[in-house]
């Protein structure tokens, strides 16, 4: 067998490179993706999705089931209300209840796509479904819809052509160990947040490469501070992050005393991070009746996975807990969008599902769960016929647009030097900073200031030569800037947001503003910015009233 030198190893990358085109590049590969991608397909165009992993196994939403927001409409009112509600004042009610309205009117879609909702009276009960079914089933409607699928095939650069409009993607195929090139006319960047490789189920494939792109490119990110969740696992199989089976648990400390952890009934949110930065903490699902144990053990199957693997009965035994961070995937931070039809600032750029703020759905608050599932259904069609109507608005010739690639740190060599730099050391050091509960959860000026000295640090040495010897090492070269990138936006959000709100808590100022009823924009690579996006529009009061008109918001 011959041995490649590294020379021949980049030679034979560039000579192998696939090149294709389309009207419309999907970037992604969850139910955000999928539906963007069946959206612009339905318009007559010709569409592309590339997916990191495989698309229908890869993401959060394939590896277990998930609540939907999807209420019937005699519902909607009130559910529209909770929402803006735990939002406190930041998200906006047109978006929520068009939210909701798509959801509810795209369901009965899957069903007849071939998912089995299950039945109550002979009636669906869409309320709910099972991850890896319902990304099967949307493989084969793409397949159907003659959507073609790169798998293996993670997107890292968008190309932009030259009046600043995107004009497709380039990015690896793992499996044909070369590069690919997409030439298209829109782009729709539907890729998922960013969980910083915390190991939460599914999220590994999260690692905040949209976003980097989309800055890249002129785009800009919103809500940022909003990045910073955390959700409860076992501490033995620290992977899994279902948290509703634990709303029947009682907790204790290493002796056994009973550390409480409920209000009025229900799980205090703030309890389970302040105890663990004080100790070990146990729980037992003790709380649970029969009734509901059979619903929960249904319903969220794979949260009691961990414990048949051990021998543990979760409801007798105790068993350690931990916090996982999930970062902006069940956060609310993302890229900037513009418009209804889920626009960027970069003309011909979409975004949709995790990839994009959900600001105007949970204001600073987590959009986990059924939020975010109704989030990816709406936002991905939305985007999905923007970015087709955008495509044919250019013509014929829109592929034929001279294009640059707009991929900069981790892309190319920077040194004189043959050194490289160490993607796993840097990716360590932007998960020192992420993940402790005293950095990322209780926030102080100090602290954050501490942490973005040491993210600019790590910034300043991914200015140096990437590894790019095969399509792993340039894949994992710019995985470790956009976690970078995305924990510096992160942070430098968080220090310029000097209140309390929802998921965003400032220990040295620990109340709510009312007086800070903005959204904060930001961006930038080398010099960080933020702006603030004040929201204009009168505070709603039960009941109720919802408004025929965009979002307002003006700019500082």
């Amino acid at each position: 067998m011959k041995i490649t030198t590294k020379q021949e190893e980049k030679e034979l990358l560039a000579e192998n490179e696939l090149q294709l085109s389309a009207d419309v590049l999907v970037i992604g590969g969850g139910p955000a993706a999928a539906w963007a991608a069946w959206a612009a397909a339905s318009q007559g165009v010709k569409v592309i999705i590339a997916d990191k992993g495989f698309l229908g196994t890869s993401g959060a939403a394939a590896a277990s089931g998930n609540g939907i927001m999807a209420p019937s409409p005699e519902n909607w009112d009130k559910v529209v209300s909770e929402r803006y509600r735990v939002a406190k004042d930041l998200a906006n009610l047109r978006w929520i209840e068009r939210v909701v309205e798509k959801t509810w009117l795209s369901l009965p879609l899957v069903e007849k796509w071939g998912y089995r909702f299950p039945k109550e009276n002979g009636e669906s009960v869409r309320q709910s479904y099972y991850g890896p079914e319902y990304m099967r089933v949307m493989r084969k409607n793409l397949l159907r819809s003659g959507v073609q699928i790169l798998d293996q095939s993670p997107a890292l650069e968008l190309l932009l052509a030259e009046d600043g409009s995107v004009a497709g993607a380039r990015g690896v195929q793992r499996q044909h160990h070369r590069t690919y090139t997409v030439r298209a006319g829109a782009v729709v960047l539907a890729n998922g947040g960013c969980a910083f490789l915390s190991k939460a189920l599914g999220c590994n494939t999260n690692t905040g490469d949209g976003m980097l792109m989309a800055v890249e490119a002129g785009g800009e990110l919103s809500s940022m501070e909003a990045s910073n969740h955390y959700a409860i696992s076992t501490a033995f199989n620290a992977t899994v992050t279902r948290g509703v089976p634990f709303g029947w648990a009682s907790y204790s400390d290493e002796a056994g005393n009973d550390l409480g952890g409920y209000i009025n009934g229900r799980r205090d949110p703030a309890f389970l991070p302040n105890a663990l930065m004080k100790g070990s903490v146990y729980a037992r699902l003790d709380k649970a009746t029969d009734e509901v144990k059979a619903v929960i053990e249904k319903s969220h199957f794979i949260a009691f996975l961990p414990y048949k693997k051990a021998g543990i009965d979760p409801y007798t035994e105790r068993v350690p807990v931990t916090l996982i961070l999930e970062g902006t995937v069940r956060g609310t931070g993302g890229i900037r969008i513009i418009d209804d039809s889920c626009a960027t600032k970069v003309p011909g750029l979409y975004a949709a599902g995790d990839a994009a703020s959900r600001e105007f759905l949970a204001g600073l608050a987590s959009g986990g769960g059924g939020p975010n599932a109704a989030w990816a259904i709406s936002t991905g069609q939305w985007a999905g016929v923007g970015a087709a109507a955008f495509a044919k608005s250019l013509g014929a010739l829109a592929n034929e647009r001279v294009a640059r690639a707009a991929g900069q740190v981790g892309m190319h060599s920077n040194s004189p030097t043959s050194e490289t730099f160490d993607n796993e050391a840097i990716v360590r050091g932007v998960q020192a900073q992420m993940f402790p509960l005293e950095k990322n959860y209780l926030r102080s000026e100090q602290k954050l200031l501490d942490s973005l000295a040491k993210l600019e640090t790590l910034w300043q040495q991914l200015q140096g030569n990437p590894k790019q010897d095969t399509v792993r090492d340039i894949e994992f070269s710019r995985r470790a800037v956009a976690l970078t990138a995305v924990a510096r936006w992160a942070y430098f959000s968080a220090l310029h947001r000097t209140e309390t709100r929802s998921e965003h808590i400032r220990v040295d100022y620990p109340q709510t503003d009312p007086n800070q009823r903005y959204y904060q924009a930001t961006g930038g690579l080398d010099k960080l910015w933020v702006r603030r996006d004040w929201i204009t529009d009168a505070i709603a009061t039960p009941p109720v009233q919802t408004t025929q008109t965009p979002p307002v918001v003006s700019k500082l």
